[in-house]
């Protein structure tokens, strides 16, 4: 009989669906969503229209608007929400979610991000992230994804610089607020993950942070 090539056999495991709990960094704290976040998060959202651009969601006309988003997010086990608080203000200022999520097949995707302005590109933002995989690896999850507008320039270096490898593009894969989307899908795999958490670890050290908060090397873990 001809061989045929087949993939590496992976061990029947139980892999389960994220819980609804706290995940604490030096920088930042992840808490499940719930009602009680709206007004740091409704104050966080002013004068920040443009950050819902790409997001099927937002931006909210009224704190009401919000609160009943928030309510209809909030406690979904196939997609469980946690707010973004850095330490440095101990507010709600946006959120992430685990989302298409596959015990069966090893894999999960992080997304549905919103971050505030004045969260993005900090340390406190990328340490949300890697609290996440961290956590999505350690519940035995061998792929974890990163999608998102292949028009989003930002979320695409964010993709890369968080150590995600570029898949490839899926083609008017949606419709987002009356407009056509093309899908960038990146995504990081188990076998390169203990070196990837290596270099987050020296990166979020707090030896690579000045007095005001600003880091001494640049983070660039794409391979």
């Amino acid at each position: 009989m001809t061989a045929v090539p087949l993939g590496p056999i992976v061990p029947e495991a139980i892999r389960p669906l994220p819980a609804f709990e706290h995940h604490a960094g030096k920088a930042v704290t992840l808490e499940p969503l719930s009602a009680r976040h709206v007004d740091d998060l409704w104050e966080a959202a002013q004068a920040a229209d443009v950050s819902w651009a790409y997001l099927k969601y937002g931006p909210f006309p009224t704190k009401d608007d919000m609160a009943a988003h928030v309510t209809r997010i909030t406690g979904l086990e196939q997609q469980p929400f946690f707010v973004v608080i850095p330490a440095s203000s101990g507010k709600a200022e946006g959120w992430a979610s685990f989302c298409d999520i596959s015990p069966a097949d090893a894999a999960i995707e992080i997304g549905s991000i919103w971050l505030s302005p004045r969260l993005q590109r900090t340390r406190a933002a990328t340490e949300a992230i890697f609290l996440m995989m961290r956590h999505a690896f350690a519940l035995g999850y061998h792929r974890v994804v990163w999608r998102c507008n292949a028009l989003n320039a930002a979320s695409m270096r964010a993709a890369r610089r968080f150590g995600f490898t570029y898949e490839g593009m899926w083609r008017g894969d949606g419709i987002v607020k009356g407009r056509r989307r093309d899908t960038a899908w990146f995504s990081i795999v188990e076998p390169e993950w203990p070196a990837q958490r290596a270099l987050f670890e020296a990166w979020l050290d707090d030896s690579n942070f000045d007095a005001e908060g600003g880091a001494l090397k640049r983070l660039s873990l794409s391979i």
